[in-house]
């Protein structure tokens, strides 16, 4: 997945002009075998680490939030404050691990018999996600 017109197609289906700083970025998202969690702080400092260009941290969230709308990100919200994006855009659980911050995969097999009781009128559910906070058990 080296070849850079994968990702200039990716950023202009999402309504982004492909800039070096786009295409980089899209890289570091995509340019992979395993999912990807992270947050949009994760991605500026990987992108401080990996290049000598200023990547501005409001390019890094225009450009995550764009892939986002356009499905192919979906966001966690852990709080108020705290959002990861996952490169796993299907119906999935998670383990939030609170000691390292690490957004963990749960397979939804691994997760049994979810009953939701409460019905809102004339809404229905689309899809049960499940978050489990874990910590270290000392």
């Amino acid at each position: 997945m080296d070849n850079n017109t994968i990702f200039i197609e990716k950023l202009r289906s999402s309504g982004l002009r492909p800039t070096k700083q786009r295409i980089k970025i899209c890289k570091l998202l995509f340019n992979r075998k395993k999912t990807f969690h992270f947050t949009i702080s994760d991605i500026f400092k990987i992108l401080k680490k990996q290049t000598y260009e200023k990547i501005s941290l409001a390019t890094i969230y225009n450009t995550v939030h764009s892939f986002k709308e356009k499905g192919y990100l979906k966001e966690i919200s852990v709080d108020r404050e705290k959002s990861y994006f996952d490169t796993n855009t299907s119906n999935h659980h998670h383990f939030l691990d609170v000691n390292t911050n690490e957004l963990i995969d749960l397979k939804n097999e691994d997760v049994h018999n979810i009953k939701i009781k409460k019905r809102i009128p004339g809404k229905k559910i689309n899809s049960i996600e499940v978050l489990v906070k874990i910590e270290n058990s000392n």
